[in-house]
């Protein structure tokens, strides 16, 4: 019965990270809302988009009576907000931001209008868009499974530790078997295929997604080595506590960003209070 507690506990928090990773981030839609004539609307701002194409963006409003226009302008630079009139696709407002370089990115606000009212989407605060490469998903897949399996497999083999069950040595190997596999192979060639880079980490630069997956990583090693010719349990308990930290950051936070004034991709430190 223990062993089965242990799992519940290991399987609670997984799925409670992967929700908070599903809603956090500077790559996840903005929701926002907008009451106009007693009606709310509630929207999504892209700011991720992947591939060759353009990036459409529809908000779902009905009323054929509002309109609306988009500003927008590459990110970071100085330059003066381009604007573009929304159009009209059935029941949606449309706007298209011009296909950029992978890590490009804009900032865009709009602004809806009804007869002489005017209604600022995100109360008038600018949202960050970033443009990357298509990641295929025999390669993207894998990453994200393998990424989770291992925050599982964390999970599990820190409770075992912490209560001393046997097996956890058994499942800090597992662990770093699975890290390694998804952030240490699959993570790069997802980077790879996203921004042209397979590693933008230390000691080449300052990406946090690649840090903060290598400071992980290093933490399971430690308590892999620790654990091989007697058990150090405390090792893995702080190898799980690391991993749990690593991954209540954001992800993307700090990522790749293309210098829209050199086409060179650095890491830009993202704005806090424009995703919150």
């Amino acid at each position: 019965m223990k062993t089965v507690l242990y799992w519940l506990i290991a399987v609670v928090i997984t799925l409670s990270a992967m929700v908070y990773q599903r809603t956090t981030g500077p790559t996840k839609d903005k929701r926002v809302k907008i009451t106009i004539e007693n009606k709310e609307y509630k929207l999504r701002l892209t700011r991720s988009h992947g591939g060759e194409s353009d990036c459409k963006l529809q908000l779902h409003i009905e009323d054929e009576t509002i309109d609306g226009t988009m500003f927008f302008k590459p990110f970071p630079s100085k330059n003066e907000w381009a604007e573009q009139k929304l159009t009209r696709e059935g029941t949606y407002l449309v706007a298209t931001l011009p296909h950029l370089p992978p890590a490009g990115k804009y900032e865009y606000k709009i602004t809806l209008t009804k007869g002489d009212q005017s209604f600022r989407l995100n109360d008038g605060m600018p949202v960050i868009i970033r443009f990357k490469g298509h990641v295929p998903a025999g390669i993207l897949v894998p990453h994200i499974f393998f990424m989770f399996f291992a925050m599982f497999l964390g999970n599990l083999a820190g409770t075992m530790a912490f209560f001393k069950h046997k097996r956890f040595k058994f499942y800090t190997t597992l662990t770093l078997i699975t890290l390694f596999i998804g952030g240490m192979i699959l993570g790069p060639l997802v980077q790879l295929y996203a921004f042209g880079e397979a590693w933008a980490g230390i000691p080449f630069a300052w990406d946090l997604t690649d840090n903060k997956t290598l400071l992980a990583f290093l933490f399971w090693i430690l308590a892999f080595a620790m654990n091989r010719k007697q058990e150090r349990p405390f090792y893995t308990v702080l190898a799980a506590v690391v991993m749990l930290l690593v991954y209540s950051i954001p992800h993307s936070m700090y990522g790749s960003e293309l210098d829209p004034e050199t086409g060179e991709i650095i890491q830009g430190w993202i704005q806090l209070f424009v995703y919150m």
